[in-house]
């Protein structure tokens, strides 16, 4: 944002910067490779949703390993945002209108301030609060991602479709609130079952919906992504651009450019970018014993309660799984493992791990892991850049350097 002051002829610029808070830790594996804000939850990552409501472009604050992809921007006057946070109309017009020094505050976290570069660097500047309800979306764990994706879904779906007009539906299909339903250009969908009466339905750019398939909204499937012959989704569930989904989902968020494109269920997950699933892979999502389920926390380094009956399985970005993989109520995959092998797998499974229950576990030579990073990007015609390798080595020696798998 620039703003000029005639009289002194001086150009006053002032920028956003969304930070990571301590809710970082409890995201991983999903932020090894972003920042918080970079998640996707709903149809936009938080980064995305900032941008649309502000109507501005946002820099970073995070890791110094991530820094480099992700830089912060300096400016004569910053408001920082927390990225964990995802943004109302309430909360962006307080924002919007922030004087210097003062600071959105919600219980006992920092929503947003507005600082100088000069206090940012010293952090002498008194301070003035402004305390909040929370009546927004905050990520604290991973399990939040799909647990708060409905009411993300809807909140995105109103904050693009707004005096819109949606593109025309194929006669072909059955649909049930087609005022629930919102199709962008160049979208492909034929003889496909399609009901939004218990949440809106998002169709982007170039997506796909093959013959057969079966959608209950809230569903919001991205740019390019592609719904294959006969799927089964239940909301709700995202799929990220250029996914690739077949079988059966249920409340299920897929940030993007990862398969899932054969039979096999899948409920109550995360899936990272980068992933394959291979065919009749299935994840439990709920305990014969319904109890709620415990997860592993990777920076705890131990299990905690995540509070929920229903909860699948979290894949990491660049994780890999063969055919008729089977995955335990509330499994963890890190990034970049490849998982194989017959009977249930471990619900803890490393960064950079190959192999499975049966064959047990060793260190994916890292070599090997970003060459196949690398494949899988050049077919989405993409190229990995030397800082997303630098990010994966990182990880790499962060995780598993003179460590061995168990």
């Amino acid at each position: 944002m620039r703003c000029i002051n005639n009289n002194f002829k001086y150009i006053f610029i002032m920028s956003y910067i969304l930070f990571d808070d301590v809710s970082r830790k409890a995201l991983k594996p999903f932020t090894y490779i972003r920042p918080v804000c970079d998640i996707r939850i709903g149809i936009l990552t938080i980064r995305e949703k900032w941008e649309k409501y502000l109507g501005e472009k946002t820099s970073t604050l995070t890791e110094e390993y991530l820094s480099t992809k992700f830089p912060i921007e300096f400016t004569d006057s910053m408001i920082l945002i927390n990225g964990s946070v995802c943004p109302t109309p309430k909360l962006v017009d307080i924002i919007k209108n922030l004087e210097l020094n003062q600071v959105v505050i919600c219980n006992d976290f920092i929503i947003a301030m507005h600082k100088s570069k000069e206090g940012f660097i010293s952090e002498t500047e008194d301070t003035d609060k402004i305390e909040v309800p929370q009546d927004f979306i905050k990520l604290n764990n991973i399990w939040d991602i799909y647990v708060l994706n409905d009411r993300a879904i809807r909140e995105d779906f109103e904050l693009i479709t707004k005096n819109r007009q949606s593109k025309p539906l194929s006669s072909t299909n059955r649909v049930i609130g087609i005022e629930n339903i919102f199709v962008e250009e160049g979208a492909k969908i034929e003889c496909a079952s399609l009901n939004s009466t218990e949440g809106p339905i998002y169709i982007g750019n170039n997506a796909e919906i093959m013959e057969g398939s079966v959608v209950r909204g809230p569903f919001a499937m991205c740019d390019n992504a592609v719904l294959k012959l006969n799927a089964k989704i239940y909301g709700a569930t995202t799929l990220g651009p250029y996914a690739k989904v077949g079988g059966e989902l249920a409340n299920v968020v897929i940030f993007g450019y990862s398969n899932k494109a054969h039979d096999g269920f899948i409920g109550h997950s995360v899936i990272g970018e980068w992933c394959n699933i291979g065919a009749d892979t299935n994840a439990s999502n709920l305990k014969n014993t319904y109890e709620e389920v415990r997860i592993w926390d990777i920076e705890k380094n131990t299990f905690v309660s995540t509070g929920q009956t229903f909860c699948g399985t979290f894949f990491g970005d660049h994780s890999k799984c063969g055919i008729n993989v089977m995955f335990n109520t509330g499994t963890v995959v890190g990034l970049s493992s490849n998982i194989f092998g017959a009977g249930y797998q471990r619900n803890f499974i490393p960064s950079f791990a190959w192999g499975g229950t049966n064959v047990g576990l060793k260190l994916y030579d890292l070599d090997k892991a970003l060459e196949v990073a690398d494949r899988m990007m050049e077919r989405r015609e993409m190229v990995m850049s030397q800082e997303d390798k630098n990010i994966l080595s990182h990880v790499f020696n962060l995780t598993f350097k003179n460590k061995k798998l168990r």
